[in-house]
């Protein structure tokens, strides 16, 4: 029976088990899928689950919980070598080890894109996880926390100064979110007001959103205008470092909240691989998403996602090729499965062509904008355009059920404004009281004064996490 390895889980990975264990007939190949995460994450709802509208767990789909029959391993690929058939796989825990395959099917997806721009890879944080997502989210409430301790100054007005790197759609998107969950929060902080917030995105290019008409994007600068979010055209960001945002226009302004959204670029794994790769890094495809190279198709090897060169079809794609998005990756997941399971069974293949529709946006509650060729629609038709799009694209009836009963909740009781930062350092607190061992008398960790530690001490006091002083009691040992 062929072995079918998949390398990735995102979009066009999951999509690719999904159908093939709808397409497969019992017995005729057996599929495994390796990807480090146990969940396929839906990025579009990333900048909702950063405006608390959308649960993070909502915004991911288990791999386990919807593949039955699809061999799933939590690791790493770290290189493959076709000429032998042979994927090195690399677990969290234990060494790594080969795993022979006769079909590959790479959808190992793409990566943050940055420049050696300085202070940025110290400083800021991108938005490809669901991760990344909810530490923004919990960076704002924080920061209004701690803002609203503080007197007017430079500290409080970096605490409550927000960046976005990149104008386009997911740029945009999470910067328009932020701002609307901020707005959202002031009437929570009473000594925060709207002029206290500052909101800057910055986009090297002399408009945003090129997804969108001209008008269109000219629309969307204005609400962000009318909004208090600034958006900074032709101008690029020339350093981060501690915090310190420059830009090439010459203004300076300090932030503590960084998200860089400025591109993508495939996985950097790739490199460890005897595939043919094209000049960005990307793997060669042919429309029917089989790999091919300089002497033509090579056999057991396909590609398709943001990892891969898809010819585009219809003509409209950057540079020849379909665009890094979640509606290409799906579509190219599904013919993929049904490519597989036809060159199995010897019958003829399909060539990937989609010719986008349209493009929906979210801009925050309410507010949002639908392009599809001359026709626009902005407002709240299209913010309800946009939350029907997703919430009926996410994949599994499971999932879809859970993000329109949150958007339910959301409606009637409120988006919930509670950060959970401290889940960064989760045994803090267990650690600030543990009782330890006396260390031996006589070693460097000895007291001078004898042996005694604070668990000796009965009713002595510590600082709680609330700063209030807590007692700690004699270790009953």
């Amino acid at each position: 029976m062929p072995r079918i390895l998949i390398v990735g889980g995102g979009y066009a990975g999951f999509y690719t088990a999904w159908k093939l264990e709808k397409w497969l007939r019992p017995g005729e190949a057996d599929v495994t899928l390796v990807d480090p995460l146990p969940y396929m994450t839906y990025q579009p709802f990333l900048p909702e689950v950063v405006a608390g509208s959308v649960e993070p767990r909502h915004a991911v789909v288990s791999q386990r919980r919807h593949l039955d029959k699809t061999t799933f391993i939590t690791a790493k690929v770290t290189g493959i070598n076709h000429a032998t058939k042979t994927a090195t796989i690399e677990p969290a825990v234990g060494e790594p080890y080969p795993f022979e395959y006769d079909i590959i099917v790479v959808t190992a997806g793409s990566v943050s894109r940055t420049f050696p721009i300085p202070g940025v890879a110290d400083e800021a944080i991108g938005l490809k996880t669901i991760e990344e997502a909810v530490a923004i989210r919990d960076r704002i409430l924080a920061n209004f926390d701690r803002a609203a301790t503080l007197p007017a100054g430079p500290e409080r007005e970096r605490l409550l100064t927000f960046v976005v790197v990149g104008g386009g759609f997911a740029g945009i998107e999470v910067f328009a979110e932020m701002r609307s969950l901020a707005s959202a929060l002031i009437k929570r902080y009473p000594t925060i007001t709207f002029d206290d917030t500052h909101f800057h995105l910055i986009e090297a290019m002399g408009r945003i959103m090129p997804e969108v008409s001209l008008e269109t994007s000219h629309w969307v600068l204005k609400n962000l205008a009318e909004r208090g979010a600034n958006v900074h055209l032709d101008t690029q960001l020339k350093s981060a470092v501690g915090g310190v945002i420059e830009l090439s226009t010459g203004e300076s302004f300090e932030s503590d909240t960084i998200v860089w959204t400025a591109g993508v670029m495939a996985s950097p794994m790739l490199k460890n691989t005897d595939l043919p790769i094209e000049e960005r890094g990307r793997l060669r495809v042919r429309p029917d998403l089989r790999v091919e190279g300089d002497e033509g198709i090579v056999p057991g090897a396909w590609g398709a996602g943001d990892v891969s060169a898809v010819p585009d079809l219809t003509g409209k794609g950057v540079g020849g090729f379909c665009v890094p998005n979640a509606q290409h990756a799906v579509r190219q997941g599904k013919l993929m499965a049904k490519n597989v399971v036809a060159s199995l069974r010897g019958e003829g293949l399909e060539d990937y062509k989609h010719d986008n529709l349209g493009a929906v946006a979210g801009l925050g509650i309410g507010v949002g904008v639908f392009q599809s060729g001359k026709i626009a629609i902005k407002g709240l038709p299209a913010w309800v355009m946009h939350r029907g799009y997703h919430g009926l694209a996410i994949p599994t009836v499971e999932r879809k059920v859970r993000v329109f009963l949150g958007w339910v909740n959301n409606f009637v009781l409120g988006r919930d404004i509670v950060s959970l930062e401290a889940r960064e350092r989760p045994r803090l607190a267990f650690e600030t009281f543990a009782s330890r061992p006396r260390p031996a008398a006589g070693s460097p960790e000895a007291p001078a004064g004898g042996s005694a530690t604070v668990s000796d001490t009965t009713q002595d006091k510590l600082p709680g996490a609330d700063g209030v002083s807590a007692p700690v009691y004699a270790n009953p040992a």
